[in-house]
């Protein structure tokens, strides 16, 4: 009977898991149509990452970087999930960068949050903010190629976008611990 009930409970936490990262997915999905495009950068700004750093913060290291991968995933088959709707031509774009940034990301968050045990807003925000780095790193460096200097990758990858992701991490950091007792409680 017992090993019954340990099959019983572990499917319930698989099933609530896949769950939990099909939200983030989704969520992921979804910011990504709340855009404002800015005449000097081919990057538009987009809620992204505040749902790619709470996948982390919410989920987890790998729960996180699993629910960025499904995304990236779903635009790699042709879903046009990505801000400008172009599906998998957008992984070869100028943000390509970015968008394959989320997942390690995403997990950078998660795992500060996990290895330090992290329940203050103070320290979700750091995390997330470490998330954020990770996205301007992979994108930037990208970009760069792309336009072929640092310096202009900087000027319109990285710089205009410092005040909101700030904001987007102060509140990815207000609402993480909410999350993970929604999702993993």
């Amino acid at each position: 009977m017992q090993t019954k009930s340990l099959t019983l409970y572990f499917n319930q936490t698989v099933w609530r898991s896949i769950a939990a990262i099909s939200v983030f997915t989704i969520l992921t999905a979804l910011t990504a149509k709340i855009t404002v495009y800015l005449p000097f950068t081919p990057v538009p700004v987009t809620l992204q990452t505040l749902a790619v750093v709470l996948s982390g913060l919410v989920l987890g290291a790998r729960g996180g970087a699993l629910a960025q991968l499904a995304y990236l995933g779903l635009i790699a088959t042709g879903l046009p999930l990505d801000a400008k709707g172009l599906g998998p031509a957008a992984l070869f774009g100028p943000t390509a960068g970015y968008l394959i940034g989320f997942a390690p990301a995403a997990f950078a968050a998660g795992w500060l949050a996990e290895r330090f045990a992290i329940k203050s807003w103070w320290g979700n925000f750091v995390a997330a903010i470490v998330g954020a780095l990770v996205i301007y790193a992979v994108g930037a460096s990208w970009l760069a190629v792309m336009l072929g200097s640092w310096q202009t990758a900087w000027v319109a990858g990285v710089a205009p976008f410092i005040l909101i992701d700030l904001g987007k991490a102060a509140i990815a950091a207000g609402v993480a611990e909410s999350g993970k007792r929604l999702f993993l409680s």
